[in-house]
């Protein structure tokens, strides 16, 4: 087994990638989505953090988060979330397979098919790296074809954004077209 190693940087600002197994299409049901918002909110009372910017595809998320002052444990926090989403009884709705296709590995380890069993994470340098990974992550649903607009797409920050004004997410976005070229 690898052994990875993970940055750890103590009231950090980090981006996050996290995708569901074999990139399975789930995340946006209804009741998914309830599941994992009530999720965050219990760790996030036993463990702050700030939720900087998000959004929810159908097969993976992308997140920005900000720790506590001396605080680097992002890799708890997210086994947590998902802990909590794969054992909650209402999600047997959405993923039926549960427990059905687990390979010997995630069987040997008590594991479901539901997460892969690690994420992605790259620490926020300075204001311009975290400019840029908010537009990534509002830009998302359009370089999936999801929607033509970040506007359009429901599950994301974006709307946070908008809401109180801030104008320069249009001209982040717009940068992050021009560099996928997708006119």
């Amino acid at each position: 087994m690898s052994y990875y190693r993970r940055r750890r940087s103590a009231g950090g600002t980090f981006f996050f990638t996290v995708v569901t197994w074999q990139r399975r299409h789930w995340l946006c049901e209804e009741i998914t989505r309830t599941v994992l918002r009530e999720s965050i909110e219990k760790v996030r009372e036993k463990s702050p953090f700030e939720i900087d910017g998000w959004v929810l595809l159908p097969e993976h998320l992308h997140c920005l988060w900000t720790l506590p002052f001396e605080d680097d444990k992002y890799s708890t926090r997210w086994k947590e979330i998902k802990t909590r989403l794969t054992r909650d009884k209402r999600m047997r709705i959405v993923l039926p397979w549960l427990g059905e296709e687990r390979d010997p590995s995630r069987q040997r380890k008590r594991e479901a098919s539901v997460w892969q069993r690690r994420f992605w994470e790259h620490e926020i340098r300075d204001e311009e790296d975290f400019e840029n990974h908010l537009a990534y992550i509002h830009f998302n649903p359009v370089k999936h074809g999801l929607c033509s607009a970040p506007s359009e797409w429901p599950y994301s920050s974006y709307h946070r954004y908008e809401k109180i004004g801030l104008e320069e997410l249009a001209r982040m976005a717009a940068r992050l077209k021009n560099c996928y070229d997708l006119d």
